[in-house]
């Protein structure tokens, strides 16, 4: 029963940790998820200090 918990909380762990970086990930952009985001040309991203208001 213990062994059942704990594959079944390993489980829903994963599932929600997966969630959460694809939600994270989709609200930073198209670019969040890209290898090379830092020296693409394409993805040009403004620095958080210079968006601060």
């Amino acid at each position: 029963m213990w062994a059942n918990l704990i594959i079944g909380g390993l489980i829903f762990g994963y599932a929600g940790w997966t969630l959460f970086r694809h939600l994270s990930r989709s609200r930073d952009g198209k670019c969040a998820a890209c290898s090379i985001k830092k020296t693409c040309d394409q993805c040009v991203l403004p620095s958080k200090e210079k968006i601060r208001l």
